[in-house]
């Protein structure tokens, strides 16, 4: 868990993400794509189809659920009471993120970039060429990927 130890240090006071940043954070992930499959107020970031977060538009504060290593999930939710067991999703592997300003902005990312290299290392190899090939401008627009 040395991401995790390594946030300790960095955890100072910082104005905390507001929707269009957070929202903007997981788009700006190679081939993130964001969707409406559960209702119209619960938005979900998808990597070539697998879910990788999940932003609750209609609730304040925004909360944000995010895949975890298990062993990392109950760390942090030890260490920060706005992180716990994911809210309607399985608790071993996600974690809920209360965006109340508790909880440094570079940690919120650090979480969000963690969820979405958990699904792309467990993506076929086939999927993570296409993945790199976007990565790298090969191919034009998100077309391609499913």
């Amino acid at each position: 868990m040395p991401w995790i130890e390594s946030l300790q240090s960095k955890a100072d006071t910082m104005p905390y993400l507001n929707y269009d940043q957070i929202d903007a954070y997981f788009l700006s992930k190679t081939g993130a794509q964001a969707t409406y499959p559960f209702d119209e107020t619960t938005r979900v970031y998808k990597v070539l189809g697998m879910m990788f977060g999940l932003l609750a538009e209609d609730e304040d504060p925004l909360w944000i659920n995010l895949k975890c290593d298990p062993d990392d999930a109950l760390a942090l939710r030890k260490q920060y009471p706005a992180i716990t067991a994911g809210y309607h999703m399985n608790k071993r592997h996600w974690n809920s993120v209360l965006i109340d300003g508790s909880l440094p902005e570079n940690l919120v990312k650090e979480l969000i970039d963690h969820s979405y290299e958990l699904v792309v290392n467990k993506m076929t190899r086939a999927n993570q060429r296409k993945l790199a090939a976007l990565q790298k401008g090969h191919l034009d627009g998100t077309s391609h990927l499913e």
